[in-house]
């Protein structure tokens, strides 16, 4: 069986998936949320076998989603020349809200995650 998930990741038990898939008992996830977000550096999602994220896109015109992909190129040759990232694109830095992030959301989550959320810190 295969679990696509286009919901919510805090709808999901993260280990459970994780452990399913490591027995075989699940043969692959799809998701294009994570929870909490930006997810840990441990998040047992970035190591579990046969799975795929997407960015959480549906919906959007194939116009935004060219713009989406522009600014993900700007992004990635920034990152990777060590040059500052623009701050219309960012939402996170170290583990704050920044940017654009700082004024179109709040601290905790939409679906009441914060809670949760705050047992993540990075």
């Amino acid at each position: 069986a295969y679990l696509v998930n286009t919901a919510r990741g805090k709808i999901c038990n993260r280990q459970a998936i994780a452990d399913a898939l490591e027995s075989g008992q699940l043969a692959g996830y799809a998701g294009d949320v994570w929870f909490p977000q930006p997810p840990p550096k441990d998040h047992v999602w970035r190591s579990m076998p046969n799975h795929g994220m997407t960015p959480h896109t549906s919906g959007t015109s194939l116009s935004a989603q060219a713009r989406y992909t522009d600014g993900v190129r700007e992004i990635l040759e920034c990152w990777f020349a060590g040059k500052p990232i623009r701050n219309e694109y960012l939402i996170v830095e170290g583990g704050n809200l920044a940017g654009a992030g700082a004024h179109a959301y709040s601290k905790g989550d939409s679906t009441g995650g914060a809670d949760e959320a705050a047992k993540f810190k990075s």
